[in-house]
């Protein structure tokens, strides 16, 4: 293979056309060592992408490394897409997550969805939040228990948008729900969960 693309500096704004039809053969192109085919790549996904990053993170520049070291791994791996898997899109957002998850869990200590998955923990599970927070110690477990009180649906959601950057629109078509409907499932779990934060923090 090619010597690798220099890293981008920046996100770019998205080609107007970010379709399949359009990023499956650039995919190809890539995956044979092609970098002008790179360069069309990005430009035609990386706005997206960085949003996705900017998410999880909620920090510019944490949010620029992620982008450019995820770019850099679909550089790499553009030859292991499968179109049966689903989009270029999801493809490349999924790995751009992964990127976004492992920087909160090194520069933030901050529990991510994958880690409470690993742990026993599905978002639709209080008795699992239960026994992850039977095993743990500090914030980390009050957050859990926390989550654990949380209507099903709110806390599904909250996880899914704060630790995998899920938009309120992308939660609302996953769930079937109006728009408005995730937006108060959110919004009332937020408020309950940092109330019961709250409380526990002026427990002794």
């Amino acid at each position: 293979m090619t010597a690798e693309p220099r890293q981008a500096e920046s996100p770019a704004g998205g080609a107007p056309d970010s379709s399949t039809r359009v990023l499956a053969p650039l995919l190809a192109a890539c995956a044979a060592g092609d970098r002008a085919a790179f360069a069309t790549l990005y430009q035609a996904s990386s706005a997206k992408l960085f949003g996705v990053a900017l998410r999880i993170l909620r920090r510019d520049d944490w949010a620029r490394d992620v982008v450019q070291d995820a770019y850099l791994t679909i550089w790499r791996r553009a030859g292991d897409y499968r179109a049966e898997r689903g989009t270029p899109m999801t493809w490349m957002i999924a790995i751009v997550r992964n990127r976004a998850l492992d920087r909160l869990r090194r520069d933030r200590g901050e529990r991510s969805l994958d880690e409470l998955t690993e742990a026993g923990l599905e978002p639709d599970d209080p008795q699992a939040l239960a026994r992850v927070a039977a095993a743990g110690e500090g914030s980390g477990t009050r957050l859990v228990t926390c989550l654990g009180q949380l209507d099903a649906r709110a806390r599904r959601c909250i996880l899914r948008a704060y630790c995998e950057g899920y938009t309120h629109s992308e939660l609302a078509e996953r769930e079937a729900a109006a728009l408005g409907t995730v937006k108060s499932w959110i919004r009332r779990g937020l408020i309950q969960l940092k109330s019961c934060l709250e409380s526990r923090e002026a427990t002794p």
